[in-house]
């Protein structure tokens, strides 16, 4: 599959954890003038249109766009027919008009940035919506026949309990969707949680009882019916997500915005990160892949998913041999994060917690 990433550099607010692209704009017609200028980069991809399948709009904030915002995006969009078209949204800026404007467009599946159904929590991260709004929007959204759903949640916030993961738990079953990104809080450079880290105002979660949130969200997820396909990701009756699971099985994709990543056609491309330079020319650095490096991509990605690496496929892809290559491979098995069973490498329950100790040795 070939899938397309839209970046939307653009929020009401900024959240104490986050550390993607993004900014507060000065006026609307800051984000007209990038909105045009995404839709000329969006054309220098036109050959790859008939062969893109699925689309991701993500920021930032796309839901804050306007109604002609949004119609001006999609309308940039329009001759590409994905399979699975996304968008993301915060609960504070959908409204009914813009998800007729949704279904009118053909999204199909919908990312909504929840984090917490605790009130003081999404106030502690700088949230500005209300938990009560989500199960407005989740029926508003069915109401229209978008159906795929999703929901990001966070544990490991400091201050949060067990109970509070429960409840969240809780509520999310309440929605009757088929999909959850469940994500550990982790403390980024250049965000108002790592400034106050520096001042000594922030004490992150220690990692044993992040781990027993994680294993508590795993085995509730488990026992009502969701497959933990992805670290971080869960879903019901094989509702996963497609465009994410390009990215995890080294799939190609195009990234157009303001700090986009892409891969085509051996390429990791790299855009702007700054406004004013991504105004002059999109793309800030372009890097051949080679077959090493796209081995160890995979591999590392891969093993993200539940399902692991199919070892043959790999070995033959790349003509090598794992375990000649990658020796501590042993080492990982013998500790528990390992595993290899019915020809595929997999992290085990424990090697989920500990990812990156396993990913390390492909670097």
């Amino acid at each position: 599959m070939k899938g397309l990433y839209v970046h939307i550099p653009f929020c009401e607010y900024i959240c104490h954890y986050c550390d993607f692209v993004k900014s507060v704009p000065r006026n609307q017609n800051v984000i007209d003038r990038y909105l045009m200028k995404l839709r000329e980069e969006i054309m220098t991809y036109s050959k790859h249109f008939d062969t893109i399948e699925t689309i991701f709009i993500g920021g930032g904030t796309p839901s804050m766009l306007s109604v002609d915002q949004l119609t001006y995006l999609f309308d940039s969009l329009v001759a590409i027919k994905p399979i699975e078209y996304s968008i993301e949204l915060n609960p504070e800026s959908y409204t009914h008009e813009k998800g007729l404007l949704f279904k009118k467009y053909g999204i199909n599946r919908v990312s909504m940035g929840v984090q917490s159904f605790d009130d003081d929590i999404l106030k502690y991260l700088n949230r500005g919506h209300k938990a009560e709004s989500v199960f407005w929007i989740v029926d508003d959204l069915k109401s229209l026949g978008i159906q795929y759903i999703s929901i990001d949640l966070i544990f490991a916030i400091p201050g949060q309990t067990l109970k509070h993961i429960q409840y969240d738990l809780e509520q999310f079953i309440k929605l009757d969707i088929t999909h959850i990104s469940y994500y550990s809080l982790i403390l980024e450079d250049k965000t108002y949680f790592y400034h106050q880290y520096l001042k000594g105002n922030f004490k992150p979660m220690d990692e044993d009882n992040e781990a027993i949130m994680y294993e508590y969200v795993m085995n509730y997820l488990t026992k009502h019916g969701f497959e933990q396909y992805e670290i971080s990701n869960y879903a019901k009756d094989n509702h996963y997500s497609l465009h994410n699971t390009i990215y995890w099985t080294l799939g190609e994709y195009i990234g157009v915005g303001l700090g986009a990543h892409g891969f085509i056609d051996n390429y990791r491309t790299y855009n702007e990160r700054g406004m004013s330079h991504y105004m002059d020319h999109f793309i800030k650095e372009k890097t051949y892949q080679t077959e090493s490096l796209k081995l160890q991509d995979e591999l590392i990605f891969g093993l993200r998913l539940t399902k692991g690496v199919h070892i043959p496929r790999l070995e033959s892809k790349y003509d090598v041999k794992l375990l000649d290559k990658y020796p501590q491979i042993h080492d990982k098995i013998k500790l528990g994060l390992l595993e290899i069973k019915d020809d595929y490498i997999r992290l085990t329950k424990e090697g989920t917690m500990l990812g990156n100790q396993v990913f390390m040795i492909f670097v």
